[in-house]
């Protein structure tokens, strides 16, 4: 199995839930508008909640490309370290 756990810092969100008359759990606000989750439990009885996206068709190709992919991480990274440049709209 693919390791999920990638950051072992976790918090206490809430205390002594129990689960409702369907064994439902309702859990605090945790992530953001449309997220979805992957559920993992182990043999202790432990539950691991891995938020996940989607994103849209028409866009699937860039995780598909690794070329593509690594340009616009590249891009990003430069950005981030200001290494940008302004162009002029009309000389495009």
């Amino acid at each position: 199995m693919t390791m999920i756990i990638r950051d072992a810092d976790f918090k206490r969100v809430a205390e002594s839930v129990k689960p409702d008359a369907k064994k439902r759990v309702v859990l605090p606000k945790l992530s953001g508008e449309g997220v979805t989750y992957h559920i993992y439990s182990n043999s202790l009885g432990q539950i691991v909640l891995d938020p996940q996206v989607t994103i849209p068709a028409s866009e699937a190709w860039l995780f598909h490309n690794p070329e593509a992919l690594a340009s616009v991480r590249r891009g990003l990274a430069d950005a981030a370290k200001g290494k940008v440049s302004k162009i002029a709209p009309g000389s495009l």
